[in-house]
């Protein structure tokens, strides 16, 4: 469908989320402009735009995360719209903000939107408003003394947070109370130097959690829908690694209170665009509570649009030109399993350690049911600058052992050369009885599987195995 009100749109992000953008602006009839740094000047993402301009330097310092560099190339090429993708300036409302002094649109929510849900601890005060449960917390800790009050009166553990948080900075588990004040000023410093703001609260620890997420759209008419759910429990260090929908441990009584909530809180801000609404499940109780909402696009999202067939993307194309929504929640309907693995340039015999460099053999999967979005191949320079994310595999299958099945099959004919990368961790994951059986929370990954590397038991990812064919 076509949308009449933009024309060309400014791809302010790199890597497969620019392509993903650049082919839903495609398939729009949109002209696009892919704004690159030097790194990337010769990128898949600056050869697919109608036309590519260099923003500056490799770091995103200097390049990416410069709002008045992005929007001075997109009035200079004569863009009418800005999409943020993830990451680097998506969820900063001073960059929507500016986007609109400028005459430009920005793809995504109102800067009002995303400043009140970029406060962690707003958003949380949003949601108690709006009647959705949050984990037992704190308002922002003054010092070690509010802190030790909140412990006095919940116990441990408990866990630090940046109000201005994301991706787990800022963020720490605290087990002691003798290591709760070196946990405070650690997790402000990281916070002060993440987002430029050191203020913290506690919320009560839950040792065994479940990470699912409701994704929503609204639009400027008054629409909000939701698409189901995604399981996002298989994770390191609060970073996803592989994500699915919909989730094995959610059934149909808890996906419509998670679904009404996420629609709730939606509803609260005025939502227009794609968003995300994610949520904690108590894995020993059953009870549920909000974590946060993500205002922007999704890196998981292709395993929504494989199990509903709606593009995100195009949506949110269509929404940011002032059209409604092109679908209503009745004509949703979920069908099948499908699983996202992300695999990054990283050697996980190496605790995760990035690893730059060229690859020099570059063949992913070709399979029915299969997709893989991506900005690499054969003879690509992965670069140190940026995150490492080289492609996502997604898988759809009938069901999830199916898809599990698929997903093997996929990892398995992907060939990769010249770097290691999470190919081997993903492969031993999928085929671990407590991943086939639904049991993984978030901290399983880190506590079960990765610690048979110090328990004297064989290691799923002997360094001699990593990178041979990923």
């Amino acid at each position: 469908m076509p949308t009449p009100a933009l024309k060309r749109v400014l791809i302010a992000n790199r890597g497969e989320i620019a392509v993903r953008v650049i082919r839903a602006c495609q398939a729009l009839g949109l002209e696009t402009v892919a704004a690159v740094s030097q790194a990337d000047r010769d990128s898949l993402p600056a050869r697919m735009a109608t036309r590519a301009v260099c923003i500056g330097p490799a770091p995103a310092r200097d390049s990416y995360l410069r709002p008045e560099l992005l929007v001075a190339a997109a009035r200079g090429t004569g863009c009418d719209a800005v999409h943020p993708g993830y990451g680097f300036l998506s969820e900063r409302a001073g960059f929507a903000s500016l986007c609109a002094r400028a005459g430009i649109t920005f793809i995504g929510p109102s800067p009002e939107a995303i400043e009140t849900m970029g406060d962690k601890l707003a958003a949380v005060e949003l949601a108690a408003a709006a009647g959705v449960p949050r984990v037992p917390g704190s308002g922002r800790v003054g010092g070690l003394a509010d802190a030790q009050v909140f412990v006095l009166r919940h116990g441990l553990p408990v866990l630090i947070k940046a109000s201005a948080g994301g991706g787990g900075r800022g963020m720490r588990i605290v087990q002691r109370e003798a290591d709760l004040a070196r946990a405070l000023e650690a997790a402000a410093a990281e916070a002060q130097a993440a987002f430029g703001d050191p203020s913290l609260y506690l919320e009560r620890f839950i040792e065994r959690a479940r990470h699912v997420e409701i994704q929503v759209l609204g639009d400027s008419h008054g629409n909000v829908v939701h698409l189901g759910e995604r399981d996002c429990s298989t994770q390191r260090r609060h970073q996803k690694l592989i994500e699915e929908a919909p989730s094995p441990a959610v059934g149909p009584g808890l996906r419509d209170e998670l679904a009404a909530a996420a629609i709730r809180l939606a509803q609260r801000v005025r939502y227009q665009g794609a968003g995300t609404v994610e949520f904690i499940v108590d894995d020993d109780t059953g009870r549920w509570y909000f974590l946060e909402m993500n205002t922007r696009i999704q890196v998981e999202h292709p395993v929504t649009e494989m199990i509903t067939g709606r593009d995100i993307v195009v949506e949110q194309l269509r929404i940011a030109a002032g059209a409604p929504l092109s679908f209503a929640q009745g004509d949703v309907k979920p069908s099948g399993h499908a699983i996202e693995c992300r695999i990054n340039a990283e050697d996980p015999a190496r605790n995760f350690q990035p690893s730059p460099g060229t690859l020099h053999a570059w063949t992913p999967p070709r399979m029915t049911g299969v997709r893989v979005d991506t900005h690499c191949h054969a003879g690509y320079v992965v670069p140190p600058f940026y995150d490492s994310l080289l492609a996502k595999v997604i898988v759809h299958a009938a069901t999830r052992p199916l898809a599990i099945d698929a997903m093997r099959a996929a990892l398995e004919a992907f060939v990769i050369g010249g770097v290691p990368t999470t190919v081997p961790f993903h492969r031993d994951v999928l085929c671990h009885d407590d991943f086939r059986s639904g049991r993984v929370t978030t901290r399983w990954v880190e506590e079960k599987f990765l610690a048979s590397a110090s328990s004297g038991q064989p290691h799923p990812l002997a360094p001699s195995e990593v990178g041979a064919r990923p």
